[in-house]
């Protein structure tokens, strides 16, 4: 069996203040809700239809620091789907999704945001929260190939070794 783990999240809601709290690994994300266990011990369940982001942080008192941070200054290094997220209140949100279709969640899309290494490690977006996502790119792809450049000979040029 599996190991489980408490990790710090913190919960940006519609209209309502953001929450903080540990969320235990896998098992908080139910197929209708997020539950989250408070600082001060309250178990609380928190409807989709209610959750904005759920960011996967290092530390509590930074705060919400995906809304700095929301793109890519450049195109990005992680393999995956690069994608744009348009949340239903007009926000919008870039980040890597994985490129494997058995990864993505029937409850919303788990992403790597743009800066990993600042505050946020990782981020859900529960699927009632968005109006629109596009992919913009993918990143590492398996299915290309790289094309090796054959170097023409130059007419007049000797064989060696018996070349054709």
């Amino acid at each position: 069996m599996a190991g489980s783990a408490n990790k710090k999240v913190l919960v940006s809601r519609f209209d309502r203040e953001t929450l903080r709290g540990f969320m235990q690994s896998p098992g908080g994300l139910t197929a209708e809700q997020i539950e989250l266990l408070t600082p001060e011990g309250a178990l609380l369940k928190i409807p989709y239809s209610e959750a904005k982001v759920v960011c996967f942080v290092r530390d509590f008192d930074a705060g919400e620091t995906w809304r700095e941070h929301r793109a890519f200054s450049t195109r990005p290094k992680t393999a995956g789907l690069w994608v744009r997220l348009r949340f239903r209140d007009g926000d919008s949100l870039e980040g890597v999704l994985p490129n494997n279709l058995m990864q993505i969640e029937s409850s919303g899309f788990s992403l790597i945001p743009p800066d990993p290494t600042f505050q946020n490690q990782r981020i859900f977006i529960p699927r009632t929260a968005l109006q629109d996502v596009q992919v913009l790119g993918v990143i590492g792809s398996p299915l290309r190939r790289r094309t090796s450049r054959k170097v023409e000979k130059e007419k007049g040029q000797l064989e060696m070794f018996g070349e054709p």
